[in-house]
């Protein structure tokens, strides 16, 4: 038996704003994997895309660098299905996906545009879904927060680790440093609901607070240069 352990992944950068495109690997004291996201799905060389995933971004690359394969993981936990979060489920059909149910209700019923761009690589019919409602104790020391706004049913992830503690897996909910004020955050051009995004912020912040948690943002290039990324880990 090994001791729980947090990787973070960088899976690609986000043009203009070279913003991280964030995965999280965890590591559990019984070996089993758990991912949190995908990535976003390289695209041929050319063209303009919004973002860059160099070779060593994509995240079999990642995960190879740390010794494992698709394969070695057992559960992808699925914060939201945008196309940088999303991109490369096909990749891991052995593990189970877990996902909010108003989150994938919502997705699969193509109201909202942005999530269908990567859905040939996410609604596939091998691909087995758990879905959950709400708060949820995942596995131990990994909590699921429901988190909407950003979209109906985000979902951000708490893990407890044995010498870091508490760290708060953000994502889209809180993106960056400069929206952690629930009331003077602003509101990006991709959050979907207002008042839930504030919300959410609220309540993320709150749980932060009582936790004494490391807030992990989602996409914030002044935090990431700072953090230790893979192959080194919180511990």
């Amino acid at each position: 038996m090994t001791a729980m352990r947090l990787y973070l992944l960088r899976l690609g950068t986000i043009r203009g704003i070279e913003a991280p495109v964030p995965g999280y690997l965890i590591r559990l004291h019984d070996g089993r994997n758990v991912l949190v996201d995908t990535g976003y799905r390289a695209a041929p060389a050319g063209g303009d895309v919004p973002i860059e995933v160099r070779p060593e971004d994509d995240v079999v690359a990642r995960l190879a660098e740390l010794g494992l394969t698709p394969a070695d993981i057992h559960v992808v936990i699925c914060t939201h299905l945008d196309p940088d979060h999303a991109g490369n489920h096909d990749k891991f059909p052995a593990a189970e996906f877990v996902v909010q149910r108003a989150h994938l209700e919502a997705a699969r019923s193509g109201r909202i545009e942005r999530l269908v761009e990567a859905r040939k690589h996410w609604d596939l019919p091998g691909l087995r879904y758990r879905q959950v409602e709400g708060d949820v104790r995942l596995l131990p020391g990994i909590e699921l927060i429901e988190s909407g706004g950003h979209v109906p049913g985000h979902q951000s992830v708490l893990v407890r680790l044995p010498e870091t503690g508490a760290v708060l897996l953000a994502g889209d909910a809180i993106p960056m440093g400069i929206a952690t004020d629930p009331d003077e955050r602003p509101i990006l051009p991709f959050d979907l609901d207002e008042a839930e995004t504030r919300a959410s912020t609220r309540k993320l912040a709150t749980l932060a607070a009582r936790e004494d948690a490391l807030v992990i943002y989602g996409h914030d290039p002044m935090q990431w240069a700072g953090l230790p990324v893979s192959p080194d880990c919180y511990p």
